[in-house]
């Protein structure tokens, strides 16, 4: 017998978080969404059990502190609504919190891949707020890409791991204003957060922020 999916529609939503919202955790954020697709009245597809859950999923994890404009959501919907992106962007803005904006909404096959397994590096754009000596950062730039490993200890769920995170660093680059560009992996192949880029830097302690601006999928 064959299996007959629940998901009738899946949409794909990009989106970004400034201000008070890049403090929100993940699983914050999902939970804003799903308050906001209530409230907009669509009709989200919830998990069977005791513990239900709608099915959205957040492409990748953004660390908080970090601002974004290019973070990707899926929606799965339990009945099919009639899809006018730019309709259902006011729709959604109009009872979004601050700090949320809205960009493209597309619908998707219902048999995609999912959206962490499609995802590969994120760019990032880190901004030093008190200035930088541009000729200083450029040879601590120009001397970690000439590493042909970088080899670092982590500790996580007090599991010890040695890796070589230099395949991580995609590309690194200051840009005509000072600002550092990062391309990172994140995902299965990989993660690499800015702190940790910064940490190699030797910048942990300046002060500067962090903007996601793109993210890159497997599919594009």
């Amino acid at each position: 017998m064959s299996h007959i999916s629940p998901v009738a529609q899946r949409l794909r939503v990009t989106f970004g978080k400034s201000g008070p919202l890049k403090y929100t955790s993940n699983l914050d954020t999902a939970k804003i969404w799903e308050r906001l697709l209530r409230r907009a009245d669509l009709p989200i597809l919830y998990t069977k059990g005791f513990n239900t859950r709608p099915r959205i999923s957040l492409a990748m994890p953004l660390p908080l502190g970090i601002s974004s404009e290019c973070e990707i959501l899926e929606i799965s919907l339990r009945e099919r609504i009639e899809f006018r992106p730019g309709e259902l962007r006011e729709r959604l803005l109009a009872v979004s919190p601050y700090g949320l904006t809205i960009g493209a909404i597309v619908e998707v096959d219902t048999r995609a891949s999912t959206l962490h397994s499609l995802v590969t590096s994120a760019e990032y754009r880190i901004q030093f707020l008190d200035g930088i000596d541009r000729r200083e950062l450029q040879r601590k730039i120009d001397d970690l890409l000439g590493r042909e490993s970088i080899i670092v200890d982590r500790v996580r769920r007090r599991k010890r791991s040695v890796m070589d995170i230099r395949p991580l660093i995609l590309g690194l680059q200051l840009d005509s204003n000072d600002d550092l560009v990062a391309h990172l992996s994140v995902g299965e192949r990989g993660n690499l957060r800015p702190d940790q880029l910064m940490e190699q830097l030797g910048l942990s302690e300046s002060h500067h922020s962090v903007h996601r601006f793109k993210l890159h999928m497997l599919d594009e």
